[in-house]
C-alpha cells in the first residue's frame, strides 16, 4: 500500500524524534528535512497573554562566552527570549525565522536560550553548523529559566518591553519574519 507523501513526511520525522539519543551523526540535510516534516505535523503556535504585566525572574543563566547573565541586562528595548532545545524539531525549523528578525529588526533584541541539559558543546556545534547571522548561543543548563517562567513546551517565545515586562507568549512555532509575528511585535512600539 502506498502511503500519501505528507505521511511519508511524518514516519520520517517520528524515524529522527526516536533516534534523539543516538550518539551516531546525521546528515544536516535528513536532520532539517526530518524536523521541518515534524514541525509542519504540528499546529502553529498559540498566542497567550495570560501572564501579561509579570516582571522578567531574575534568573542566571549564560551567555556565549560561558558567563552569567539576567534578562535585566537586556533592559532598555524589547526583547524576544526564545527557549527552545537541538533536539526539539519545531524550535530547529523557526530559528532560521529568528535570525532573520534579528538580522531585519534593529528595535528589538532576539535571545535565544537553549534549554539543552547537556549544554555547551552540542549548542555551540548546532550554531556553528548553521552560521546564523545574528543569533548567538545563549544557554539554560539546568532549564531554570523555563522552570522559573513555568514554560512546558518547547518552543516558547516570550516577548517583553523596554522596562522587562511580559506582554505575551508564544508556546510552539510560529514564523518570526512574517506578518503576523510584525503585529505581534508592533505591541511594544504602540505601549511606550
Amino acid at each position: 500500500m502506498r502511503l500519501p507523501a505528507r505521511s511519508l513526511l511524518v514516519l520520517a520525522a517520528m524515524a529522527a524524534l526516536s533516534a534523539c539519543g543516538d550518539s551516531g551523526q546525521k546528515a544536516p540535510e535528513f536532520e532539517q528535512n526530518a524536523a521541518t516534516a515534524a514541525a509542519e505535523a504540528q499546529p502553529k503556535g498559540r498566542l497567550d497573554r495570560s501572564q501579561a504585566g509579570s516582571p522578567a525572574p531574575a534568573t542566571r543563566f549564560q551567555d556565549p562566552d560561558g558567563d552569567e547573565v539576567t534578562l535585566a541586562d537586556f533592559r532598555g528595548k524589547p526583547l524576544l527570549l526564545n527557549l527552545w532545545a537541538t533536539w526539539c524539531a519545531p524550535c530547529i525549523v523557526e530559528m532560521p525565522t529568528l535570525d532573520a528578525l534579528a538580522a531585519r529588526d534593529g528595535g528589538t533584541q532576539v535571545l535565544a536560550v537553549s534549554q539543552d541539559l547537556n549544554g555547551r558543546e552540542k549548542v555551540d556545534a548546532f550554531f556553528a553548523e548553521r552560521k546564523f547571522s545574528r543569533l548567538e548561543p545563549y544557554i539554560d543548563p539546568e532549564s531554570q529559566l523555563a522552570a522559573d517562567l513555568k514554560v512546558d513546551t518547547l518552543p516558547t517565545t516570550i516577548f517583553y518591553d523596554a522596562e522587562g515586562r511580559e506582554l505575551w507568549r508564544m508556546h510552539g512555532i510560529e514564523e518570526w519574519d512574517g506578518p503576523d509575528a510584525a503585529a505581534l511585535l508592533g505591541e511594544a512600539a504602540a505601549k511606550s
